[in-house]
């Protein structure tokens, strides 16, 4: 959303009078006077549904709960830029605004400086992986405070500027306060039971949502009656719609594509086309540029620093935490395009507020990165591969498996059952729900919900995460294996980085990953997008553990399958190397599953050495382990000297097997041309030239000598201090949890 809005704003620049514009027949031309009013008028429209979109986005409960360092840090965060914005409203007066009326311009120029944009701060927070630190917990929480009290106060401001009698500006804020009252006593108990209405896993009824949308649309012809602007109207609506259950969410979801995707850009499109840049000339305007950029990066920063180091906050992190609490944004621009309308700001102080606003965003996010460099905590484990050492095969195996949409939860609990080895060899299994933070209102609404510790959490009442819990909670009760939950929501370039971070901190020995092509209904397997092919390349290239990539075709069906129920048959294909040992050493634990069948089907090369070696001994442990025997389940097969053409025979005649488990890269020609992540063997089997219905599971050993970027998780480093996640993994009861990404800067920091 952030993003959208400057490209917007930087749009409607161009186009307007600072650049394009400046030849008034291009303008004309392109932006008719006639048109403007159009466009004005649907610009507002958008503005009226955005702010009701935000109002859904706050929850009033959760700032009740804010704590008390963030409730100092976020007052003073407010006081100090708005006293400064007071002050800076005087020299504005001396010079370029001289016509402005005194009230309204004192509380619109103090509210413009103490404004930290909540969604804008939630996407950065985000984006640095800061979201579920005490950190990123304490700044959202402040910022939250510091929206309800700018727009208390923008009120206040549109009150004085509406009428010179301070009799008529007190009745509007008086009405305007009745207004709030009845919505919360009135409108409330009719969007409750509206809530109540819409039931987990149905959609939400056509006249629910047409008649809160009317509801926002009277709301704001009411406080425009008032005196103050239509969007108060829309705001309160937002703020009073109940935030528990799937009701909020369901209408995010039906009304943020189209106030996002056009109404909202039109808003801020207009904006730039009002916003004159060439106004700000000469020493004395950018030395006020200068002044209230200053200004406001002092009071906010300076505020918040002052108040964190009271409260004992470390030096480093508090002085992040003013850079975060400086942040700009939408409700920036939105209560400058209001001080515009009401002619408190001429077109100049108007361009010097807008270039501010840009400046503060647009430094965030490098000076927390180049101030706030968190030391990740090593995670000092020996089991980084299925494969375990002589003596260390009772050890359990941990495997972080990750998923994009819930219809892939079937497929990996089947797998997971089928490979969770005897009673002894148990296996913990963190599910990971990949979540893509986009610029949608409801991606920031995800972000918000967090718990406690900070980890975004499955709400039951939601969907369709409720239902991603409840198939976690009831294959744990009905297997052996222990499950935990959890979710990841990051943009799309950087949640590898989640991946790899939560693979480290869980001590996990293997890393499942989604194939970046999922099944259609004829069968074939179509790409999702480069970006999940990229996530897949990055993860493979610095897991601190072994990968695998599962290619779903429906492993048992749409379902989970009972662990009595499971009757599975599985081929291996073995050519030697380390990631066919790894790939043979899953296989040997999916064969001890009693309704597992097994084929090793081998392939010998003319070479011998240490590498040959190696790959006799672990087939001979393969054997040993099981026998051959086992009735009837395991069956080998050995051929000598293999061709290409002869491997795609043997392929193909294990083409009904319902699963393949195959190494990365084994020392064989590749079988197609231009292999993927999937190596030269596993890009076949996902090929549409093997006509099969069984998945793939392809697996890379770790090996830190190719694995450069994961000697940062150093095994011989001292264990970081036990936290509360690592208490509640060693004690897992029968109850799936969902856990944080697993490291905290503050504690590294302490």
């Amino acid at each position: 959303m952030a993003l959208l809005v400057w490209h917007c704003m930087q749009g409607g620049i161009l186009l307007g009078p600072s650049a394009l514009g400046r030849s008034t027949k291009f303008l004309h031309t392109v932006f008719p006077p006639a048109s403007m009013t159009v466009l004005d008028t649907l610009a507002n429209l958008g503005l009226l549904f955005f702010l009701f979109l935000v109002g859904l986005e706050l929850d009033i409960s959760a700032i009740r709960r804010t704590g008390r360092k963030a409730l100092a840090i976020s007052l003073s965060g407010i006081a100090l830029p708005f006293a400064l914005g007071v002050g800076t409203s005087f020299a504005f007066r001396a010079t370029v605004v001289k016509d402005a009326p005194h009230a309204p311009f004192l509380v619109f120029m103090g509210v413009a400086l103490s404004i930290t944009a909540f969604p804008v701060l939630a996407r950065i927070l985000t984006e640095l992986k800061l979201l579920t630190t005490d950190l990123g917990r304490m700044a959202l929480s402040a910022a939250a405070v510091d929206d309800v009290m700018a727009w208390i106060l923008l009120a206040l401001a549109i009150a004085l500027s509406g009428s010179s009698s301070p009799i008529i500006s007190l009745w509007v804020l008086l009405t305007a306060s009745a207004f709030v009252a009845a919505a919360f006593l009135l409108l409330k108990p009719v969007l409750a039971w509206m809530a109540r209405q819409c039931r987990d896993g149905e959609p939400i009824k056509e006249l629910h949502v047409c008649a809160t949308l009317g509801i926002v649309l009277a709301a704001g012809f009411t406080t425009d009656v008032i005196g103050i602007h239509a969007l108060f109207g829309g705001f309160v609506v937002g703020v009073v719609v109940p935030k528990d259950g799937p009701f909020a969410g369901m209408l995010i979801e039906k009304v943020e594509d189209l106030v996002s995707g056009l109404f909202l850009p039109l808003y801020f499109v207009s904006s730039g086309l009002k916003t004159n840049v060439a106004t700000i000339s000469g020493a004395k305007s950018w030395g006020l540029l200068v002044l209230v950029i200053a200004n406001a990066c002092l009071g906010k920063i300076g505020g918040a620093v002052t108040t964190a180091l009271l409260v004992k906050i470390p030096v480093r992190e508090a002085v992040t935490l003013g850079f975060l609490m400086n942040t700009k944004g939408l409700v920036e621009l939105v209560v400058l395009n209001i001080g515009r309308d009401r002619k408190v700001l001429n077109d100049e102080a108007f361009a010097i507020m807008v270039l501010m606003a840009l400046f503060t965003t647009f430094i965030t996010t490098p000076i927390v990165m180049a101030v706030y460099k968190p030391a990740r905590p090593a995670a000092p484990y020996k089991r980084r591969t299925v494969e375990c050492a002589p003596g260390d095969d009772t050890s359990e195996l941990r495997v972080l498996a990750c998923f994009h949409a819930s219809r892939s939860i079937p497929t990996l609990l089947n797998l997971v059952e089928a490979s969770r080895g005897t009673g002894r060899r148990r296996l913990v299994m963190y599910a990971m729900h990949l979540v893509e933070l986009s610029e949608r209102s409801s991606s920031i609404t995800m972000v918000q919900r967090a718990r406690r510790n900070g980890a975004p959490f499955f709400n039951s009442a939601d969907r369709p995460e409720g239902q991603m819990v409840v198939a976690f909670e009831a294959f744990q009760q009905l297997s052996s294996v222990r499950v935990r939950a959890m979710t990841a929501i990051s943009d799309m370039d950087t949640i590898h980085r989640d991946v790899i971070d939560s693979a480290a901190g869980k001590r996990a020995a293997i890393v499942v990953m989604p194939y970046h092509k999922a099944l259609q209904q004829d069968g074939s397997l179509v790409s999702l997008g480069s970006a999940y092919h990229a996530i897949n390349k990055r993860v493979l290239r610095e897991a601190p553990c072994s990968v695998a990539v599962l290619v779903d075709r429906g492993l048992g069906g749409p379902a989970q399958v009972s662990a009595k129920n499971v009757s599975f048959s599985v081929a291996t294909l073995f050519f030697g190397g380390p990631d066919d040992r790894e790939a043979l050493a899953y296989t040997t634990r999916m064969a001890e599953h009693p309704g597992v069948a097994v084929t090793l089907a081998r392939f010998r090369p003319h070479s011998s050495g240490e590498e040959s070696a190696d790959d006799e001994a672990a087939v001979e442990g393969f054997k040993s382990k099981l026998g051959m025997d086992k009735d009837g389940s395991v069956h080998f097969e050995e051929r000598q000297g293999y061709t290409k053409e002869e491997v795609l025979e043997t392929i193909n005649s294990l083409s009904k097997f319902n699963v393949f488990v195959v190494g990365r890269m084994p020392p064989t020609a590749a079988l197609v041309e231009n292999p993927d992540e999937l190596g030269p063997v596993g890009s076949y089997l996902a090929s549409p030239e093997f006509r099969t219905s069984a998945s793939v599971l392809v697996i890379k050993r770790y090996d830190p000598a190719t694995n450069p970027k994961s000697k940062r998780f150093d095994p011989s480093a001292r264990p970081p201090a036990a936290t509360e996640e690592d208490v509640l993994d060693e004690e897992m009861g029968s109850r799936s949890t969902v856990v944080p990404v697993p490291w905290s800067p503050t504690s590294d920091a302490a």
